[in-house]
């Protein structure tokens, strides 16, 4: 656990209100091996599992779109974009309304919407309207991530915390790749609308999961939606000496990683390789390497540090574009692999810094991560579609690079706070 400066207040300090009571009357957090344990851990894999397929199943569709409307590469992957975008913005609000009604109804809600807008999805032949159904898909996938960590965060004993939301985020990867497998090989047979509606009918059943295994809160405490505070309590955030720095860092890890993903299927649909949908749906299979990844490198961060362990993360996808951008699909096959094992162990090293970082802020703290983490989908995944329009594979392999790199910058700045910090409460403590 990383120790805070000796002579600067945490956020949890600086602002958190004087509740003596509510310490008093904290209950028992959930541990490791415990029936508790494995359904809480279960309920929220499924919900992350449903919440990645049905936001991330149109990813493969990309290419089909642009055939079926006619639109350019560009334009076709505003379906995701305008997904990632609004979902940003939503999940500010999300967590305030999970703050007055509690943790689990607004998941279960959440889910719930996202799966019956995924199946209106199917039913549309219009691009704008398939579009609008995607935006709202955005606002109403928002209570789930938005939620789901605050939840960990304040159910989970310390020491359960690092492989519990390790393995939230596997379900975030193993349903990412699912809804893009499934989606992707199922337009192949029957046409693109059949693939959105047969991920629609899975995000159903999970909604299911979700509302009959997941705990009920034990140390949630309901607060008003103060929605005047929440300036105040955003600009304590930044005060913290790396908050805004972890907020950075999930901006550019989704950019890169959506962007990658967002346009690898075109580069592997054209000459010389000319994948059908179904090859290129199977390379996201890789996504099992960032089930592993997350759960992994979460248990790793707790005994060497997240510090250097986000810093690595960083290092392997920076080493995964290099192999991309070979003409070999072997070697894109390991890039795409490394790409997506660091991308996923970033991500649970950061996600769950951020909560352990934050104290009582933790829910507005973890909302402001999410809103930097998906607004790096939607910003720069449109972004990769003009250096894809302009330059092909080439431009989108050498802007995500320099992306990565920016990346790797600012995880050593981390690092080196970090050990500064140490140093400080050392030296405290030994006066």
């Amino acid at each position: 656990m990383e120790l805070e400066p000796a002579n600067t207040p945490t956020c949890s300090e600086s602002l958190a209100p004087t509740t003596p009571l509510a310490a008093i009357a904290e209950q028992p957090h959930i541990r490791q091996g415990t029936p508790e344990f494995k359904r809480a851990v279960l309920a929220l894999f499924m919900a992350g599992f449903a919440t990645f397929g049905v936001l991330y199943c149109v990813q493969p569709l990309l290419p089909g779109f642009s055939s079926h409307f006619g639109i350019s590469a560009g334009n076709s992957a505003l379906a995701l974009s305008v997904s990632t975008g609004v979902l940003a913005v939503a999940m500010l609000v999300a967590g305030i309304v999970s703050d007055r009604v509690g943790r689990r109804p607004v998941m279960v809600a959440s889910l719930l919407a996202s799966a019956l807008l995924t199946l209106g999805t199917a039913l549309t032949d219009d691009w704008s309207m398939l579009l609008v159904l995607r935006t709202l898909l955005g606002v109403s996938l928002s209570g789930v991530p938005a939620v789901a960590m605050t939840y960990l965060v304040e159910e989970m004993d310390s020491r359960s915390l690092g492989l519990a939301m390790g393995l939230y985020i596997g379900g975030n990867a193993v349903g990412g790749m699912s809804g893009r497998l499934i989606a992707g090989v199922v337009a192949d047979h029957w046409g693109w609308r059949a693939g959105i509606a047969a991920v629609g009918v899975i995000a159903l059943l999970a909604t299911v999961a979700l509302w009959t295994q997941l705990p009920a809160s034990r140390n949630f405490r309901a607060r008003r939606a103060e929605i005047m505070q929440l300036p105040a309590r955003f600009a304590g955030l930044f005060r913290d000496a790396a908050l805004p720095w972890l907020f950075a860092c999930g901006f550019l890890l989704l950019g890169v990683f959506v962007t990658l993903y967002n346009f690898l299927g075109y580069h592997l649909a054209a000459p010389p390789y000319q994948l059908s949908q179904t090859v290129v749906g199977l390379i996201f299979t890789v996504y099992l390497v960032g089930s592993f990844s997350s759960a992994w490198m979460g248990q790793l961060a707790n005994r060497l540090g997240r510090g250097p362990v986000l810093a690595l993360s960083f290092g392997l996808v920076l080493l995964g574009i290099v192999l991309l951008a070979l003409p070999w699909l072997v070697a894109m096959a390991f890039g795409i692999a490394l790409v997506t094992f660091g991308f996923f162990g970033g991500h649970s090293v950061a996600s769950s810094w951020v909560g352990v970082r934050a104290g009582v802020l933790r829910a507005e703290a973890s909302a402001l991560y999410l809103f930097s983490y998906y607004l790096g989908s939607s910003v720069l995944g449109a972004l990769g579609g003009v250096f894809y329009t302009h330059w092909g594979w080439a431009g989108v392999c050498g802007f995500t690079l320099l992306l990565t790199l920016a990346g790797a910058c600012v995880a050593w700045r981390l690092w080196h706070q970090l050990r500064v910090e140490e140093v400080g409460v050392v030296m405290v403590a030994g006066r």
